[in-house]
């Protein structure tokens, strides 16, 4: 076990107080690395053989850890529940193999913070922690997002895609500023738990985060919900009752599908957006109130101004700051870690205790060519209903496993696009390994024979006992 203490660098001691813990076989590359992440001042450790990283968890609280694939292997998960055991708020991020990748992430999901290809320049590492550790030390030492939030966040924060990362990297600026937000994104893509990432890094943290989708209301009732009534104003009003301004008076207010807002209220809320001022149903006196304002849209609001269904001087107050959600077809890159991080909660919501399935590289694709009309909401649905009805000896998720699952729609789309039929077809991607094909094709044989291996060999064109050996083999 090696150990160098941080000093003076080009990092000008933007890690001081940073513990790093690195896992290599390669001698050399770990002294390049502590050379390197010394010179911005951290305090270094690396080990050649994992069986050491213990003795390193016993001394030290290790806020970075970087292993490599190939050192740490089928320990991998064992090794990340350690440390995350060991070292709660840490941040572990692995080194792997642009060729082995999917093997990779099949292996550990979600469990890792981050991973990055080989081979990796130690500046670029340490100038990315560098980074990550400016955004989050106003408020918190760790790597990890708030500890409040970080559970609700985590779907969000898994990507690889570089445009959920452009959108992850502007939130702590976009929560500093007191400007109104304009959210945008296709139904299911997250956009009020983005609403929420940024009330709770502002300022406004302490005070309520109220939610209003506009398009669940009706119009006649919609104007009392935001603003109130007072006692009397109507017949039924026999109370005064605060709106949602009010309740979100000195925190944040999202409006939620702000297209299907009516004409008459956006002049209305235009008006509270410029004097800072709301008049209650029935009421004369008007009442202060200091919220910020966050607009969530699925609709294209351009096109609503064009057609005269949104009010332009409305959407030009409201689109100071912009946050665009890609849907998921446009980021596949984040699906195989979000596949996971969804089946494993669904998995540990139930009781059930690792270690989970994982997703052979077949389903990952099968995952990949959905077209996810419902973005994330639909998928994390998929992986539930999976989690639930899944036999429970299930080692590998296989395509055929999946398809069962899939709704109508969906099917319909993969057949028409791919010539994808459930039964008596299998559906197996291109580069799919052949020992995975010969396991799904004599799974779903023995579900087409009803179990029975006689009839199933035959269909199969291979003797009885040549079955058997594969059974054992596959663990069917």
């Amino acid at each position: 076990m090696a150990m160098n203490d941080g000093m003076s660098g080009p990092g000008s001691n933007s890690l001081k107080g940073i513990t790093f813990l690195l896992v290599d076989r390669n001698e050399a590359l770990l002294r390049s690395f502590q050379e390197t992440l010394a010179s911005y001042g951290a305090a270094v450790y690396s080990v050649c053989d994992i069986s050491k990283v213990k003795d390193v968890f016993k001394e030290v609280k290790v806020d970075v850890f970087l292993a490599d694939m190939e050192a740490t292997g089928q320990e991998t998960s064992a090794l990340i529940r350690s440390f995350r055991d060991s070292n709660p708020g840490g941040s572990f991020f692995l080194l792997i193999d642009r060729v082995t990748y999917k093997d990779a992430l099949s292996l550990i999901g979600p469990e890792a913070d981050d991973y990055f290809f080989k081979p990796l320049d130690p500046d670029r590492f340490a100038q990315t922690i560098e980074t990550a550790l400016g955004q989050s030390r106003p408020k918190s030492n760790s790597l990890a997002v708030i500890e409040p939030y970080v559970e609700q966040l985590k779907p969000y924060l898994i990507f690889r895609s570089p445009e959920m990362k452009q959108v992850l990297m502007n939130l702590p600026r976009i929560a500093a500023s007191n400007q109104t937000v304009l959210i945008s994104g296709e139904t299911g893509t997250g956009k009020e738990i983005v609403a929420r990432a940024i009330h709770v890094l502002s300022r406004r943290a302490e005070g309520n985060f109220v939610a209003v989708n506009c398009g669940a209301i009706p119009d006649s009732l919609m104007e009392g919900e935001l603003f109130g009534h007072e006692k009397g104003a109507f017949t039924g009003a026999h109370k005064t009752h605060r709106g949602k301004f009010e309740l979100a008076d000195n925190g944040t207010l999202l409006l939620d599908e702000i297209g299907d807002m009516p004409l008459s209220l956006q002049v209305k809320l235009l008006r509270v957006l410029e004097e800072g001022v709301i008049y209650r149903l029935g009421g004369e006196r008007p009442t202060a109130v200091n919220v910020r304002i966050l607009a969530a849209t699925r609709i294209d609001l351009i096109k609503s101004v064009r057609e005269g269904l949104f009010r332009d001087d409305l959407f030009y107050r409201l689109n100071v700051l912009r946050i665009h959600l890609p849907p998921l077809r446009k980021r596949i890159e984040d699906i195989p870690l979000l596949s996971l991080h969804f089946l494993h909660r669904s998995f540990y919501e139930m009781g059930i205790s690792s270690p989970y399935p994982s997703l052979s590289l077949g389903t990952i694709d099968l995952l990949q060519k959905m077209r996810w009309r419902g973005n994330v909401r639909e998928l994390r649905n998929l992986m539930a209903r999976i989690a639930t009805l899944l036999e429970r000896d299930t080692k590998i998720i296989l395509p055929i496993d999946v398809l069962p699952f899939l709704d109508e729609t969906s099917l319909l789309d993969l057949n028409s696009r791919y010539n994808i039929h459930q039964r008596p077809g299998v559906f197996i991607p291109i580069g799919t390994p052949m020992e995975e094909v010969e396991e799904t094709m004599i799974r779903e044989t023995l579900k087409y024979t009803n179990g029975n291996r006689t009839q199933a060999a035959g269909i199969l064109k291979i003797g009885l006992r040549t079955l058997r050996r594969k059974l054992n083999k596959y663990s069917i």
